[in-house]
């Protein structure tokens, strides 16, 4: 962020925390949606939609530990 206004600085910190927050969402949602499809395919009803919720979920986290640090990383240099 590198605009002067408060206004604008919190606008941007807000946008993007709707992006990577819709982004963790849409990981889980995925997981659990193509298990559910799995499912319905190979018939092993409850198995493969909580695979899907797991790995939608660790793909998630995953992603957010990624921007954590990156964030991490841009704070500390000058």
């Amino acid at each position: 962020m590198t605009s002067d206004k408060p206004t604008t600085q919190i606008s941007e910190a807000v946008n993007e925390g709707w992006v990577k927050g819709g982004s963790f969402l849409g990981s889980i949602l995925a997981g659990t949606f193509l298990g559910m499809l799995a499912d319905a395919w190979l018939e092993t009803e409850p198995l493969l939609v909580i695979v899907g919720i797991v790995l939608g979920s660790y793909s998630g986290f995953m992603n957010m530990w990624k921007w954590a640090r990156e964030a991490e990383d841009a704070e500390s240099r000058p």
